[in-house]
């Protein structure tokens, strides 16, 4: 899971593709363009007898610029982000703040992709999405665009600030915690009213610990650890929203409001 944050001050929860099933929708684009180039190389011969030399390889040329650039830009851009590939495995592509993919920014998808998979066989991206924490390929990196699936489970609001420990909250210091271990307390806290009392209990101090090696200062004492864990993803993206608000005119966003208890069953 990922934070993107809207151009409306929002920030959303979103799943980020996985390497497997961008593989496979890449599988599926790369097919049905090798599949084109070939029609369209039969296309070309056809029409050997009547244009010169000069004329077919620029003919060839047209034609293969149209299908290795032009198919992922022409289709990314009327399908808001998605080709044939992405829309089977239920991916699309959109802005790192979360709008709509825009022409220029498929444009510079489908550039980098040229380089990225017909020249340099995948490596390129490969490496970089494992190096990613957003899974992102050079072209995502240059277009500021992130592949997202959209069959992801169902979201949840994000978590509240507990008024007990919003003084505290904003002396933290948030900049070393990993977002694999942000994302795994939202989720724990998403579920909370799912578990009993001692389940809850016991995942709250596991996650707490391990919150605790990377947030400072320690929580007042006695603060329960499903209220720290939502104490500090709250005030996390209360400042997410103000550095936009900074960025953009128009009024301060809400940062948090309240947070009530744990549910048991």
């Amino acid at each position: 899971m990922s934070d993107v944050v809207t151009g409306e001050a929002v920030v959303l929860e979103v799943r980020v593709a996985q390497l497997p099933s961008r593989a496979v929708a890449l599988a599926i684009d790369i097919a049905l363009q090798i599949a084109a180039l070939i029609g369209l190389s039969a296309l070309v011969g056809l029409l050997a007898t009547v244009l010169d030399g000069a004329a077919l390889t620029a003919l060839s040329l047209l034609l293969s610029v149209l299908v290795i650039v032009g198919y992922p830009v022409i289709f990314e851009t009327l399908s808001r982000g998605r080709s044939i590939g992405k829309l089977a495995m239920g991916l699309r592509v959109v802005g790192d703040d979360g709008s709509p993919e825009r022409f220029r920014q498929a444009l510079f998808r489908g550039l980098a992709g040229v380089l990225e998979f017909w020249i340099l066989f995948g490596a390129p991206a490969l490496i970089c999405s494992l190096v990613s924490e957003q899974g992102k390929r050079l072209g995502d990196l240059f277009s500021g665009t992130i592949v997202i699936s959209e069959r992801g489970p169902r979201q949840h609001p994000p978590p509240e600030m507990p008024p007990p420990l919003a003084g505290w909250a904003r002396t933290l210091e948030l900049s070393r915690l990993p977002e694999p271990l942000a994302a795994t307390a939202r989720q724990y806290l998403s579920r909370l009213g799912e578990l009993s009392p001692p389940v809850q209990h016991e995942m709250g101090l596991r996650i707490a610990a391990q919150f605790a090696a990377y947030v400072s200062p320690p929580p007042p004492p006695h603060a329960p650890p499903y209220a720290y864990l939502a104490a500090v993803l709250a005030e996390r993206r209360r400042r997410t929203l103000e550095r936009l608000a900074r960025r953009r005119p128009g009024p301060q966003p809400s940062g948090y409001g309240t947070l009530s208890g744990p549910r048991g069953r």
